[in-house]
């Protein structure tokens, strides 16, 4: 997989690309990501990329040459075809469900905007899709470019060490992550759960599905509601709602 970040500041990149899960994968050639700096298009001799909004106020909009010209080269670059997302907090909100789309992408071009956003035409002309990582404003789009990057590079193939690991972690199979715990047994008078370390793995399994369920429905009962529905509609056994407060 491929996938290009477009960003006026590409030096805030460089230390999340060389570490940890994304610069392993790298190494191993599991991605290419290829960062672009959009003020290299830019054809104004002091490199400007913004300008103030037609109908006056406040701050600074990216103007339509810079970002058009940037998306088009980089397109041109590789022949495989992949989706323009532009970081946005007007966007759909970054879930598990649609990290598991756009890791299954052959290419993925990231576009971080600044200031106080795009011009409407970079919306209606360039982009496929808009992602926000949640309901408040930073400073731009260089830190959700980096949350996208990250979600979707775990999910490749020979990204992590043990497969399973994302199969089993919060929101993969809709429900938050059970509880873990390693050594000691006993740390600071709290003991870890008996049931971990009896060499029961049914036991072991059922007890780790009832604390998945009790999680969410203590901490995000939203999820658990939409989890439910989905077994519903799916036709699976419902599993058993932990009433509130249940001992486990």
């Amino acid at each position: 997989m491929r996938i290009d970040i477009l960003t006026l500041f590409p030096e805030l990149f460089q230390p999340v690309l060389a570490t940890s899960i994304i610069g392993r994968a790298i190494a191993a050639g599991v991605v290419e990501v290829v960062v672009t700096d959009i003020r290299e298009y830019s054809k104004d001799r002091h490199r400007k990329v913004d300008d103030a909004p037609f109908g006056g106020g406040p701050g600074m909009v990216m103007m339509c040459q810079p970002v058009f010209d940037a998306v088009e080269a980089v397109r041109a670059q590789d022949p495989r075809p992949g989706p323009v997302a532009l970081l946005s907090p007007q966007g759909q909100r970054l879930q598990q469900d649609l990290v598991g789309r756009l890791a299954k992408l052959a290419r993925l071009i990231l576009v971080a905007g600044h200031y106080e956003g795009f011009d409407e035409r970079i919306r209606l002309a360039l982009a496929d899709m808009e992602i926000s990582i949640g309901d408040f404003v930073l400073s731009g789009g260089e830190i959700p470019a980096m949350a996208v990057l990250d979600a979707v590079v775990r999910l490749l193939p020979g990204a992590l060490g043990a497969p399973a690991s994302t199969s089993e972690e919060s929101f993969s199979m809709g429900l938050l992550e059970y509880p873990q715990y390693t050594r000691p047994r006993t740390y600071r008078g709290m003991p870890v759960p008996e049931v971990l370390l009896s060499g029961d793995h049914a036991r072991i399994a059922e007890w780790r599905r009832q604390q998945a369920l009790e999680r969410t429905a203590q901490r995000r009962p939203d999820l658990l509601e939409k989890y439910l529905r989905r077994q519903r509609a799916e036709g699976s056994e419902e599993p058993r709602r932990p009433p509130e407060g249940e001992e486990s």
